[in-house]
């Protein structure tokens, strides 16, 4: 059985950061593979920052290339929206749960508002949970705090922002060495977060 963990995010851009975290992951846990999860434009709200699923998908796709164990998922982009956690794992449990077996990964912030999440028991009654450390206020509720699903993997923290790279780029900074040089070359060429 294989052991993948999910990394959920909009990677708008894909960065360093989210590398090395999954690489982290993937090499001091026991995880196989980590799937980055790209996270679809929502119908609802087009936001005037967020590239199209295509572009972002290109984007961590030339990001893992040379990363066997990482890997690009666009599973979601042909789920119904809005599109919940639980959804996806379901749908991703029909698909390949016969060989896989299938975790989370969260930064510790996220793991703060965990207990909100849409039918977030299920999730941990089947599902293990990896959880990186971020820097962040705020206390993790105490039933999660040594949950046996739930385990902390010390992963470098990383304070690096898409947000933070759009913006400097924006401006004109160069940011190159925030991101994997075949995604600098593929956000160049495309003329993106100009």
């Amino acid at each position: 059985m294989k052991q993948v963990g999910l990394y959920f995010g909009t990677f708008n851009p894909i960065h360093i950061g989210h590398l090395a975290i999954a690489n982290h992951m993937v090499e001091f846990s026991d995880l196989d593979e980590v799937w980055f999860v790209i996270t679809p434009q929502s119908p609802f709200k087009t936001k005037q920052s967020l590239l199209d699923n295509h572009h972002r998908y290109q984007m961590v796709f030339e990001a893992v290339k040379d990363y066997p164990k990482l890997k690009p998922s666009k599973i979601e982009f042909n789920l119904p929206q809005p599109n919940y956690t639980i959804d996806t794992l379901v749908h991703l449990g029909e698909e390949y749960g016969k060989e896989h077996q299938f975790s989370l990964i969260m930064g510790e912030d996220n793991l703060k508002g965990f207990h909100k999440w849409k039918n977030y028991e299920a999730i941990l009654e089947l599902h293990n949970i990896y959880v990186y450390p971020r820097i962040s206020k705020g206390q993790v509720e105490h039933r999660f705090a040594n949950h046996p699903k739930i385990h902390w993997v010390e992963a470098p923290i990383m304070e690096i922002s898409s947000t933070f790279i759009r913006k400097a780029h924006k401006e004109g900074k160069n940011i190159k060495p925030l991101l994997p040089e075949s995604v600098w070359i593929y956000m160049d060429e495309m003329n993106f977060y100009r």
